[in-house]
């Protein structure tokens, strides 16, 4: 189902506890909410919304109700929110990128509104979301779904001193833009190819996770034991948590091939919401490094994500 409204209004406050007031634009901050708003921060709980619908109705029975009187950041206006999946992401304004993350909330205490009309609809129709992608909103920007936001999106890197200076074709590069192209109903969202240092493999991971609305990164490179390998020390420099049974399950195809797939150093993670996983240099293992991941990807991705992921190519 695809849902389709408008930015009302977008309300902040100073800190917890104070009224949320209109504000006449705001910044959405990656990983964090509305910048400047008492309630952003870390966590599953960054944006709440409440559609304009539900406000009317309230103020049916309290007409002194204003806008930012539950506490809520944005006010929307032609969304259904009981009607939007746990999980979907709507693009906001020019830029922006929000997911839902969870419906309602409990109210540890009754607020003045409650005590006032004997209900409140925070509890029931309140929305939470997590920003993926900031980006500058203001009331009447458009808010709404997105097939493109729906699919399975990932990015590329390639690890090569060479390739990156130019001195050799990027095999392995496209050879993974086909492989899941082939296997998966998926939008390639970027790639880049950079040498073998460490701050640097680093840095790429952390923009396309952080920046971009990226479900999967697949490093390609840099994960033997040669001295200048250092994907997996540049994976770990990012990720949140280690995922270790995937890397052990693409060694254990890669043993039933070449005894060689014992000396792989690749590992496997997430940074917040974005799956991270290693591949060998070669064009030829990377083909089967990604078939022996694809019966658990779909999965991986609905979990760390909390994008529910049906992802089979049916063509």
């Amino acid at each position: 189902m695809s849902f389709d409204g408008r930015l009302l209004t977008i309300c902040t406050s100073a800190g917890k506890g104070t009224p949320k007031q209109p504000i006449e634009r705001a910044t959405l901050v990656p990983g964090h909410g509305i910048g400047g708003d008492g309630h952003a921060g870390p966590g599953h709980r960054q944006v709440s919304a409440l559609a304009d619908e539900s406000i009317q109705r309230m103020q049916a029975k309290l007409p002194d109700i204003a806008w930012g009187a539950f506490a809520e950041n944005l006010v929307t206006g032609g969304i259904d929110w009981t009607a939007v999946e746990i999980g979907r992401r709507l693009r906001v304004g020019d830029d922006a990128v929000l997911q839902v993350t969870q419906r309602g909330k409990v109210c540890h205490n009754r607020c003045a509104i409650y005590e006032t009309t004997g209900d409140c609809i925070m509890p029931t129709e309140g929305m939470f979301l997590v920003v993926r992608r900031g980006g500058d909103i203001a009331p009447g920007d458009r808010i709404a779904t997105d097939p493109e936001l729906d699919r399975l999106r990932f990015a590329t890197i390639t690890v090569s001193d060479r390739s990156s200076a130019g001195l050799r074709e990027d095999l392995s590069g496209p050879t993974m833009i086909q492989v899941m192209d082939e296997n998966l109903d998926a939008v390639h969202v970027a790639h880049e190819t950079v040498p073998d240092v460490r701050a640097r493999i680093a840095a790429v991971m952390r923009r396309m996770c952080d920046e971009q609305v990226v479900d999967v990164v697949l490093t390609s490179g840099g994960t033997g034991l040669a001295p200048r390998d250092v994907t997996p020390e540049a994976t770990r420099d990012v990720i949140d948590r280690e995922i270790p049974g995937i890397a052990e399950a693409i060694r254990l195809a890669g043993l039933a091939k070449t005894p060689h797939a014992m000396l792989s150093r690749a590992i496997c993670g997430h940074r917040d919401r974005t799956l991270i996983v290693n591949l060998s240099g070669s064009p030829k293992a990377v083909t089967e490094q990604i078939e022996a991941l694809l019966p658990a990807l779909p999965h991986a991705v609905a979990t760390v994500s909390g994008v529910p992921q049906d992802c089979a190519r049916t063509d």
